[in-house]
């Protein structure tokens, strides 16, 4: 949890620079990235540790920060940035979420094809040797028959 708050101070330190420089959020492109995608990590692993083993005050204290930097970043692109700046880093927001639930749902998915296609793969296999079982019983039977009948 420490890493990812870490990871997200530190690159909104570069956002807020780039900003308060250039007034282009474009100029910070992989730390608003890093940003988002550290904010979202830290929001995930709050939610799926369990709640004795995580701090109250911790877990508020780390989201107060990210909400008092969420504001300072909107504030900036209203104030220093282009017009429309803080609706496009929603739109950003939204875009990023969304490819990362897309890259997600192929991962699980691909994960599953994969899978899928070991059992069948194993199934194959596991029926062949069958098929040569059966085909050796049935060699053998006739090989006996055949025995039975030369020396009857």
């Amino acid at each position: 949890m420490l890493a990812e708050l870490a990871a997200a101070n530190a690159a909104f330190q570069v956002i807020k620079t780039a900003i308060k420089n250039s007034g282009e959020i474009v100029q910070a492109g992989q730390a608003v990235f890093d940003y988002f995608d550290n904010k979202t990590k830290l929001q995930e692993k709050l939610a799926d540790k369990p709640q004795k083993q995580r701090s109250d005050l911790e877990e508020f204290f780390a989201l107060e920060q990210l909400k008092q930097q969420e504001k300072e970043l909107r504030e900036l692109m209203i104030y220093a940035g282009r017009p429309g700046l803080w609706d496009d880093w929603l739109a950003f927001q939204k875009q990023a979420r969304q490819r990362r639930e897309d890259e997600e749902r192929q991962r699980i998915k691909a994960e599953l094809d994969r899978k899928q296609r070991r059992k069948k793969l194993l199934e194959t296999i596991m029926l062949t040797l069958w098929m040569i079982v059966l085909l050796i019983f049935i060699i053998a039977l006739a090989g006996a028959g055949a025995y039975l009948v030369y020396i009857g």
